[in-house]
């Protein structure tokens, strides 16, 4: 026998599902003589359609399915084609593949969809007997044999119907065990899940535990957390107390300012009223000048009027008075002086007493701040006291004529809201600078709109005054 170098097509069909007289096995004999070929002569009906994957096995009796096959060899196809009737074929199985045993076995035809189509009677593979023994038997012992092979057969009635019975017992006893299998599935499964509860049941615990005494922990902090609420709050009064103090402090300041305010509007007419005296001053000095020139020995002969006098002493070229003295008479002189610098000294102690008072607001002013600070982080905590309010700030009077202006004139009139917004507006030309500008950068704005005197170094804010104080130098 040739090897294949694929193995035959089988299936698990059984025995029951096969079709064994599609192909018939002939000149099958009882015994094969071990050491010898084998020809296997078989006959295709015409119920079957030969294909090349068609096999022929050597089965050992009691097979089960086509797997169970000893050794095969693949079925020739006839030569008239497939389709045709009833056609003889022979196969010749070598001896080296045949079996050594003397078990029984048989020819089986399988087509390539692994279905049985024939099988041949059992034979065995064992040497032929020498001599052939005939056996003689008496008549009673034929009646005997018939009535043991009756008694047999009613036996065999017996166990077939036994058969049956445990046929259908064993397909309850099957039944019975497939639903002992469900219910050892379920409970099983049962099993598991009152595993995995309980373990969730543990997890539970573990959690509760460390619930609680996290909630131990919570009430704890809570505790501190009420603690640090009044803490929180007695701070709060205090420093409502302290808003309260300053915003009065803050009042009585603004009442301060607002005097000294009045007191700078005050300066500021005198101011504008001696400029307009020097104007009339100057036209007197030009007559002066004329008259000068055409008596050069002889002295004035007419002095000034006090009115007259007091508007040049007044003006800020006041500095050299005992330049222009020589056109007054001594007495007049000293007086006007007197009392110039009686007006100097009154001005210097009110602007001292206007940049105190001004630190002081600009103290207050940062301190307010500060507690606004802190109320509104406070805020959410407690919400402040209905009868706590800011008092409305008092609005600033008009800006006078002023050399840096009014101070204190914000936008608005708000000083509250932009005192110190109000300090960084330039005066000269309204241009506000934000809080990030330095105080340097701030005043050197405002000195760039000064005119400087080329003679003393005295600086001026209006182009008329600068004229009329450089004016006064030619005259000397």
């Amino acid at each position: 026998m040739e090897d294949s170098p694929e193995e035959p097509p089988t299936s698990c069909v059984l025995l029951e599902s096969c079709h064994f007289s599609q192909v018939v096995f002939n000149n099958v004999e009882k015994f094969y003589v071990p050491g010898a070929d084998v020809t296997c002569h078989y006959t295709l009906s015409q119920h079957i359609i030969p294909r090349g994957k068609d096999w022929v096995g050597i089965f050992r009796v009691g097979w089960k399915t086509t797997r169970e096959y000893y050794t095969f060899l693949w079925a020739p196809v006839p030569a008239a084609g497939p389709g045709n009737g009833s056609a003889e074929q022979q196969l010749q199985f070598k001896a080296y593949y045949l079996p050594k045993d003397d078990e029984y076995y048989q020819f089986c035809y399988v087509d390539q969809d692994g279905m049985v189509r024939g099988a041949s009677v059992p034979f065995q593979f064992r040497p032929e007997a020498e001599d052939d023994l005939l056996v003689v038997t008496t008549q009673g012992e034929v009646e005997e044999i018939e009535l043991r092979n009756r008694n047999l057969q009613q036996e065999n009635e017996e166990l077939k119907g036994t058969c049956a019975n445990l046929r259908e017992r064993n397909l309850e006893l099957q039944e019975e065990l497939k639903k002992a299998q469900e219910r050892q599935e379920s409970l099983e499964s049962l099993r598991s899940d009152t595993e995995k509860l309980e373990l969730e049941l543990e997890s539970l615990k573990v959690e509760n535990r460390e619930l609680k005494e996290q909630g131990g922990c919570k009430e704890a902090e809570l505790q501190r957390l009420k603690e640090k609420i009044l803490d929180v709050t007695s701070d709060k009064e205090r420093l409502e107390g302290r808003l309260r103090t300053a915003l009065e402090h803050m009042d009585e300041l603004q009442s301060q300012v607002s005097n000294y305010e009045a007191d700078v509007e005050n300066l500021s007419r005198v101011e504008q009223e001696k400029t307009k005296q020097l104007e009339n001053v100057k036209g007197e000095n030009q007559q002066l000048l004329q008259t000068t020139a055409q008596h050069q020995v002889q002295p004035p002969r007419r002095g000034l009027g006090r009115e007259q006098l007091q508007g040049l002493l007044s003006h800020p070229c006041s500095g050299h008075i005992p330049r222009i003295s020589r056109f007054l008479p001594q007495e007049q002189t000293r007086d006007l002086l007197k009392e110039l610098e009686e007006q100097k000294l009154l001005f210097q102690a009110l602007q001292a007493e206007k940049r105190e008072a001004d630190r002081k607001n600009q103290e207050l002013w940062d301190e307010n701040k500060a507690l606004r600070g802190e109320l509104s982080l406070l805020q959410g905590i407690s919400p402040s006291p209905a009868g706590l309010e800011v008092p409305a700030p008092i609005p600033a009077p008009e800006p006078g004529d002023l050399l840096f202006g009014n101070p204190y004139d914000a936008a608005g009139g708000d000083l509250g809201a932009g005192a110190e917004a109000s300090l960084r507006r330039c005066p000269m030309c309204g241009e506000v600078f934000p809080e990030a500008v330095g105080l340097g950068d701030y005043e050197a704005h405002v000195q760039s709109h000064l005119l400087e005197c080329p003679v003393c170094g005295e600086s001026f804010h209006s182009r008329q005054v600068f004229d009329d104080h450089v004016f006064c130098h030619g005259l000397e």
